[in-house]
């Protein structure tokens, strides 16, 4: 069995703008054993379920500008913390973590908690993970909202996009292959078009008191499936086909200022029939964490769709 850490509770006092109590869900992964996954579950429970999944290496207090927004317009927002990041448990080797892995692991907390009727938000890596997830269980699902996000499939345009500008995702891979450590708050930041607080900073890098816990922050960039003979390939062209038969909502909300997924926005406008005839805002002011930094923006997006689907 492996060994598995769990962040210090104390790491997480004293966080701005993020006065909610934690929830938790244990199950038991196949390869594993007990894990206990942390999430936010706020707003009316007879409202729409707005599932809002973060990506690498952020965690959910990423949405907290926008649950604040979001619950006071009568939605119930549930914002996981995947394995690894955030308040729940971090197996603590790379091998330890696998995409179809993380994708199984939200499987299981959608399901185990029933949630249905869910607009899906997701950015970074929350949209692989979160539109797997909707492939394998469309009928729980109502709409998307993809922010600066991706689904690679390893084909060229109109199906998929040209190699990144400057091979961006190269170099990240390649940057944290051998890597030992990762200064978390330093990467948030360095995609953001503005300063960070200190404040901020040091709540991005609260759940990761020691290298050992930042085994999955540093395996995530290998996961991405750069090359057709990768795991997650077939997979994700297997998602494509479902999401090319998608007739519900499904909105693009990127960011003006984040080279790296921008044009992906393009390859699911013209390639999900829920995406024609939508509002596909550009968010103004932001690099890749948008959620951050336009925080308001994005659930002002949100709740458009959510009002559209009443």
């Amino acid at each position: 069995m492996t060994t598995v850490l769990r962040t210090p509770d104390q790491n997480f006092a004293g966080l701005p703008d993020f006065p909610w109590e934690p929830r938790y869900l244990q199950f038991a992964d196949s390869r594993l054993g007990p894990l206990r996954m942390h999430y936010l579950d706020e707003g009316p429970r007879q409202g729409p379920v707005i599932l809002l999944l973060h990506g690498e290496p952020s965690w959910c207090f990423l949405y907290r500008h926008m649950i604040r927004d979001l619950t006071a317009s009568g939605l119930r927002c549930v914002a996981p913390d995947l394995i690894g990041f955030g308040r729940s448990d971090k197996p603590v080797q790379r091998s330890d973590y696998s995409y179809a892995g993380h994708v199984a692991q939200m499987v299981e907390f959608v399901s185990t908690l029933d949630l249905r009727d869910i607009i899906l938000v997701c950015q970074d890596w929350g949209g692989p993970i979160g539109l797997s997830v909707l492939a394998q269980m469309p009928e729980r699902f109502q709409a998307v909202v993809a922010a600066n996000t991706l689904l690679p499939n390893c084909e060229g345009p109109p199906a998929g996009v040209e190699p990144w500008p400057g091979d961006i995702v190269t170099q990240w891979v390649a940057a944290t292959q051998a890597a030992t450590d990762l200064p978390i708050a330093d990467v948030v930041a360095g995609v953001c078009v503005a300063p960070l607080s200190a404040a901020v900073r040091a709540a991005y890098d609260a759940p990761f008191p020691t290298p050992a816990h930042k085994a999955a922050a540093l395996e995530f960039p290998n996961l991405i499936p750069i090359r057709e003979e990768m795991p997650g390939v077939a997979e994700n062209r297997r998602t494509w086909r479902l999401l090319e038969q998608w007739q519900k909502p499904f909105v693009t909300a990127f960011s003006d200022s984040d080279p790296a997924t921008a044009a992906w926005a393009d390859v699911f406008r013209q390639r999900i029939p829920g995406a024609r005839g939508q509002n596909h805002p550009v968010i103004r002011g932001a690099g890749h964490f948008l959620q951050e930094e336009q925080g308001p923006a994005l659930a002002a997006v949100v709740a458009e769709v959510a009002s559209s689907l009443a």
